[in-house]
């Protein structure tokens, strides 16, 4: 990108944005504006895809609605995204989660959850063994 544009968006670039990736749960809560009135609306699903960077970064939620799949796409830096909450964290295999459009029912938000680090860590790991000391020879 050009340093010029760059310089000139910076200031316009969010920084308060969670670490998130593909295949993460969130909750993106949005700016709604009906007539006069303001109000916030969450839209929860997976994270299926992440693209471009800089100002133009912009991400595409999805989650099933009354058995149909519906997919939104936001820009990541937009002022109409109040804030982002991760529900739940994932480990997939993939950059771009296209494959979830496929299925459907429970199969359709199933990605591979990131297991709990607390868990590794609070798990002791086995002692070794003693060595047996050598009996004194006569």
């Amino acid at each position: 990108m050009n340093p010029i544009i760059k310089e000139i968006t910076a200031s316009q670039v969010k920084t308060n944005i969670p670490p998130f990736r593909v295949g993460d749960g969130v909750r993106v809560h949005t700016k709604v504006r009906e007539a006069d009135k303001e109000r916030i609306q969450i839209f929860s699903g997976i994270v299926i895809a992440r693209k471009a960077s800089g100002i133009h970064e912009s991400f595409t939620v999805r989650r099933i609605s009354y058995g149909e799949g519906v997919e939104r796409v936001f820009p990541l830096n937009s002022p109409n995204i109040e804030k982002i909450e991760i529900e739940r964290e994932s480990q997939p295999m993939r950059a771009r989660l296209y494959y979830l459009r496929n299925r459907t029912g429970k199969a359709a938000v199933k990605v591979k959850e990131k297991e709990g680090r607390t868990a590794a860590v609070a798990a002791p790991a086995p002692a070794a063994p003693a060595p047996a000391e050598a009996a004194p020879s006569a």
